[in-house]
C-alpha cells in the first residue's frame, strides 16, 4: 500500500501546482499595490489554471516526472506573463499601473535569456523545455500586443496572434506541423517583439517613433514566419502548382488593393476594397491582346505606377490630416526638408530620422513588390486568357451598371475606382495653377508708389506685425482663450488702447507658417512651397518693403531660428534680424519654442523700442510658444524680472511633457488652448507695461491648428486684430466692417489673406 501511494504521489505534477500557487501570491501582491479589480483577478486565475493544465499535459506527453532547473525559470516567466495579463485586463476598466506592468514584462524578458543558459550548463536541454520556452514567449507577446493595440492601433494584434494563427493553420495544413532545425534568428526576432512591445507600453518614446518601432518589429516577425513556412513547405515537398497559386493570389490582391486605396475622401474600411479598379481591368485586357514581351514590359511599368499611386494616395491622406488639403505631386515634394525639420523640433532629430527612414523603406518596398506582383499577374493572365476575359467582362458589368443606375449599397459606392485617372487630372490642374500664379506676379498696383505716399496714416508710429502661431478660428471656441481675450481687452483699455477685429483665410493649415507670412506680406496667394520658392527670388513689394520705403526701420524677430535666414535680407529686406542667437537669452527652451513669448517681446523692447533718438520701427514678431506640441508652457513673470531669461529655468520641468499630452486628444486640445491664452496674455500685458501710445499692432494667427484640435473639415480662418491708442488709426478701419475688441464674432468679415496687403496700404496711404 505504501508503495502504491508513493508511486501516486510521485506522479502528481508538483511544478504546475507550485506555479499556480505562486501566481495567486503575485495576484495578491498586485491587488494590494494596484487595486486589481475583478476582471484582473478572473483573467489572472484563468491564465494560471490554463498554464497549470497545459504544463501538466505536456509533462505527461514527454514523460516528465518533474521540472528541471531551466524549466523552473521558464515557469517563473510564465507566472509573470499571467500577471501582465491580469494587469492588461484591469487596464480596460481604468488607468493601468504602467510602471509595474513594464517591470513584470522586463523581468520576464530578461529571464528569457537565462533559462536557455541554465539548461545548457546543467545538461538538461530538452524538447519539452524548448517548447515550454517558446509558448511562454508567445503568450507574453500576445498579452503585450493587446495592451499596445489600444493606443497604437489594433493592427498590433497581428504580432500577438501570429504564433496562434500559425498553429490553427497547421490543423488544416498538416505540413505546417513539421519541424525544422532550430534557428537562432527566430529566437532573436521573438526577443525583439517583446522588447518593442514593452517599449511601446512604457510610452517614453513619441507616438510616431513608437509606431515605427512596432512596425519594424512586425516586419521582422513576418520575415521570420515567412522563412519558417517556406522551409516547411519545401521540406514537405509541396506541389509547385500550389505554391504558384498562393503567390499569384497574393499578387492579385496586392495590385488590387494598390489601385483601390481611397484618397482623403474615403475611409479605409474593408468595404472600400470591394470596389473594382477600372484601370486594372484595362490593364488585364491589354495583357490579353499584347505579345508576351510587351505585356511584361507593360506589367513592370504598370506595377511601378501602381506603387507610385499608392504612395501618393497615402500622402494625400496624410496631408489632409496635417494640412487639410490634398497632396500636390507637382510641388509638394519640396516639403521633405522642412517636414524633417519641423518633425525634429517636435519629437527630436533621432525620432524624425527614424520616421523618415521607415517611410523611405516602405516606399522602396512598394516600388519593388508591386512591379513584381504585376509581372506575376501578367503570367497568370497569359496562361488563362479565356477565363480571364470572362471574369473581366463580369467585373466590368458589375462596376458600370450600378454606376449608371445608382443601384448599389451606400458603403461601397462608387463601386468603380478610378484613382489613377484622378491623379492625372490633379497633376494637370497643378500645372495650370502654377501658370496662373506666374501671371498674378506681374500685377502690382503699389510697385511704383513713392515712399512719401505710402503709409502716411501711420507716420511716427511703431508698428508691430505679430503672428501668433496656430491661432485659428477654432481657438475662439475655447473658454480658456475667451477668458484671455476678455482680460486682454481690459488691459488694453486700461492702457488707453482700442482694437478692431475680423478674420482672414490662411493659405495653409496645421503648419508651414511661412506660406501665411509671405501671403500677407506680398498680397499673393502662396499656398505651396513651390510658389514660395519662386516668389522669394523676385522683387515683389512686401509690407516690410513699403514701411522701409516710407522711412521705418524694419526688423524681423524670429526667435526659433538658429541659423541665417537668407530670405530675410534678399526678399523681405529687413534692416535687422533677431533670432535665438543674438537676443541674449540664457534660459531653457520649451519644446519647439526656443524661448518664451514674453522674452521675445522683452528683448524687442530692450534692443529696439527703448533706443533713444531712433526712427519709427516696423517689426514682424513671431510668437511661437503656441507652436505644436503646445507643451510644456512657461508662465508669465513680472516684466522687471525677465532679465536674461534664466528666471524661466525651472518651468519646463514643472509643465506637462509633449509625450504625456499627446496620448489623449482631449489633453492636446486643452494644451493648445492654454498655449494660445499664454501668447495673448504675454502680448497684451506687454502693451500695457510698455506705455507707448505711438504703438500700433497687427495681430493675427498664421493658420488653424492640426485636425486633432480643429477637427476634420475645419475652415482655414484665423482671427486678425489691429490695436492702437490713437483713435485716428482705428477710425480708418470703420469702412472695413471689423468689430471692436480682440474677439471677432462668428459673422465678422472674412477675407482671403492675400487681400490684406492692398487693403492695408490703400487705407493708410495717400
Amino acid at each position: 500500500m505504501r508503495l502504491v501511494q508513493g508511486r501516486v504521489r510521485s506522479r502528481i505534477p508538483i511544478g504546475p501546482l507550485a506555479g499556480f500557487a505562486g501566481l495567486l501570491v503575485l495576484l495578491g501582491v498586485l491587488a494590494a499595490v494596484t487595486d486589481l479589480d475583478v476582471a484582473g483577478w478572473v483573467t489572472g486565475v484563468a491564465c494560471g489554471a490554463g498554464l497549470a493544465a497545459l504544463v501538466a499535459r505536456a509533462m505527461a506527453h514527454h514523460r516528465r516526472d518533474g521540472l528541471g532547473p531551466a524549466d523552473r525559470v521558464t515557469l517563473a516567466r510564465a507566472v509573470l506573463a499571467c500577471g501582465v495579463a491580469a494587469l492588461t485586463a484591469d487596464s480596460f476598466g481604468g488607468p493601468a499601473p504602467v510602471a509595474i506592468l513594464v517591470t513584470l514584462a522586463t523581468i520576464g524578458l530578461v529571464l528569457d535569456g537565462v533559462d536557455g543558459k541554465v539548461a545548457r550548463r546543467t545538461g538538461t536541454v530538452s524538447a519539452f523545455g524548448a517548447r515550454f520556452d517558446m509558448e511562454v514567449d508567445a503568450f507574453l507577446i500576445m498579452v503585450l500586443s493587446v495592451y499596445v493595440a489600444r493606443t497604437t492601433g489594433w493592427w498590433v494584434l497581428a504580432i500577438g496572434l501570429a504564433r496562434y494563427l500559425f498553429v490553427v493553420a497547421g490543423w488544416a495544413l498538416p505540413w505546417l506541423r513539421g519541424s525544422l532545425p532550430p534557428r537562432y534568428w527566430a529566437k532573436v526576432v521573438a526577443a525583439i517583439q517583446g522588447i518593442a512591445l514593452t517599449v511601446a507600453v512604457a510610452g517614453f518614446l513619441p507616438d510616431a517613433v513608437t509606431t515605427v518601432v512596432v512596425l519594424i518589429a512586425l516586419g521582422l516577425l513576418a520575415e521570420s514566419f515567412g522563412r519558417q513556412i517556406w522551409g516547411l513547405w519545401r521540406q514537405a515537398g509541396s506541389p509547385r502548382g500550389t505554391r504558384a497559386t498562393v503567390m499569384s493570389a497574393l499578387a492579385v490582391l496586392l495590385v488590387w488593393a494598390a489601385l483601390v486605396v481611397p484618397d482623403h475622401t474615403g475611409n479605409l474600411s474593408p468595404t472600400t476594397f470591394l470596389r473594382i479598379p477600372l484601370e486594372g481591368l484595362v490593364f488585364v485586357v491589354l495583357v490579353c491582346v499584347l505579345p508576351s514581351r510587351l505585356a511584361r514590359i507593360l506589367a513592370l511599368i504598370g506595377g511601378f505606377l501602381a506603387g507610385v499611386l499608392l504612395i501618393l494616395r497615402l500622402l494625400d491622406r496624410g496631408f489632409y490630416f496635417a494640412f487639410d488639403r490634398a497632396f500636390h505631386p507637382v510641388y509638394d515634394a519640396a516639403y521633405v526638408g522642412s517636414g524633417l525639420g519641423l518633425l525634429g523640433d517636435s519629437i527630436g532629430r533621432v525620432g524624425a530620422l527614424a520616421v523618415f527612414i521607415g517611410v523611405g523603406v516602405l516606399c522602396l518596398a512598394l516600388l519593388t513588390v508591386l512591379p513584381l506582383s504585376a509581372v506575376r499577374v501578367t503570367r497568370l493572365v497569359a496562361s488563362h486568357r479565356r477565363p480571364t476575359i470572362r471574369i473581366v467582362a463580369v467585373l466590368a458589368a458589375i462596376s458600370i451598371v450600378p454606376a449608371l443606375t445608382g443601384a448599389w449599397p451606400e458603403p461601397v459606392r462608387p463601386l468603380a475606382s478610378t484613382s489613377a485617372a484622378r491623379l492625372a487630372t490633379q497633376v494637370g490642374d497643378d500645372l495650370r495653377d502654377q501658370r496662373g500664379f506666374v501671371q498674378a506676379l506681374k500685377q502690382d498696383p503699389f510697385r511704383d508708389t513713392p515712399g512719401n505716399d505710402l503709409l502716411t496714416g501711420l507716420k511716427g508710429k511703431d508698428v508691430l506685425l505679430v503672428f501668433v502661431e496656430s491661432y485659428g478660428r477654432t481657438a475662439l471656441d475655447s473658454p480658456v482663450v475667451g477668458s484671455a481675450l476678455e482680460a486682454g481687452d481690459q488691459r488694453l483699455q486700461q492702457a488707453g488702447f482700442s482694437s478692431r477685429s475680423g478674420f482672414l483665410t490662411s493659405p495653409t493649415y496645421g503648419g508651414i507658417s511661412w506660406l501665411a507670412h509671405s501671403t500677407l506680406q506680398s498680397g499673393l496667394w502662396v499656398n505651396s512651397q513651390q510658389r514660395y520658392d519662386y516668389l522669394v527670388t523676385l522683387d515683389r513689394l512686401t509690407l516690410t518693403d513699403a514701411f522701409g520705403r516710407a522711412g521705418w526701420r524694419t526688423v524681423a524677430d524670429v526667435p526659433s531660428n538658429d541659423k541665417d535666414w537668407s530670405v530675410a535680407t534678399t526678399y523681405y529686406h529687413y534692416d535687422m534680424v533677431y533670432d535665438r542667437r543674438n537676443v541674449g537669452y540664457a534660459g531653457p527652451s520649451f519644446s519647439y519654442a526656443s524661448m518664451p513669448d514674453q522674452y521675445t517681446l522683452a528683448a524687442l523692447q530692450r534692443l529696439e523700442l527703448e533706443k533713444p533718438n531712433r526712427a519709427p520701427v516696423m517689426a514682424e514678431v513671431d510668437l511661437v510658444s503656441s507652436h505644436t506640441p503646445w507643451a510644456p508652457l512657461p508662465r508669465l513673470v513680472d516684466w522687471s524680472r525677465v532679465g536674461d531669461g534664466s528666471v524661466f529655468d525651472p518651468m519646463p520641468a514643472e509643465g506637462d511633457s509633449p509625450e504625456d499630452v499627446w496620448r489623449q486628444p482631449d489633453r492636446v486640445k486643452a494644451a493648445y488652448a492654454q498655449s494660445i491664452a499664454y501668447s495673448l496674455d504675454a502680448l497684451t500685458s506687454f502693451v500695457q507695461q510698455l506705455h507707448d501710445r505711438n504703438l500700433v499692432l497687427i495681430v493675427l494667427g498664421d493658420h488653424q491648428p492640426a485636425s486633432i484640435v480643429s477637427g476634420n473639415g475645419a475652415s482655414h480662418d484665423v482671427p486678425v486684430s489691429i490695436i492702437a491708442a490713437d483713435p485716428a488709426v482705428t477710425n480708418l478701419l470703420a469702412t472695413w466692417g471689423w468689430q471692436t475688441g480682440l474677439r471677432p464674432a462668428p459673422a465678422a468679415p472674412t477675407w482671403p489673406m492675400d487681400t490684406f496687403r492692398d487693403r492695408f496700404l490703400t487705407t493708410y496711404s495717400h
